[in-house]
């Protein structure tokens, strides 16, 4: 409930930042609006998986489990939405040395022991 009731507090903040009204919010699309809901159910539901496999796996592998999203959103960034593109060979081999980079990193973390 407190959830649900502080998001009139921010998402009024956050309207008046964006110089944006409640009526503009609400006549956006009923498609977009879903998009929106799909989206904070999806990321509800990976924090309650997360939440609950750290009393399991236990903290290191719980956290390296949760910062992977942000490998999973590189990934659809470049291959999904093709982002990179037409970009220079330096541009491709630096997101090629990113996704290792990172990927080692999530597992070094998983690995840890806390």
């Amino acid at each position: 409930c407190g959830l649900f009731l502080s998001n009139f507090l921010i998402n009024t903040v956050f309207l008046r930042l964006a110089g944006l009204s409640y009526r503009q919010y609400f006549n956006g699309s009923v498609r977009l609006h879903a998009v929106g809901i799909l989206g904070g159910a999806i990321w509800m539901l990976a924090l309650s998986v997360n939440v609950i496999a750290s009393g399991v796996a236990g903290p290191a592998v719980s956290y390296a489990l949760g910062q992977g999203a942000t490998l999973v959103a590189a990934i659809w960034g470049v291959f999904i939405w093709r982002e990179f593109q037409g970009a220079t060979n330096t541009s491709r081999t630096l997101v090629a040395l990113m996704f290792l980079c990172y990927t080692l990193g999530l597992i070094m973390v998983g690995l840890a022991i806390l």
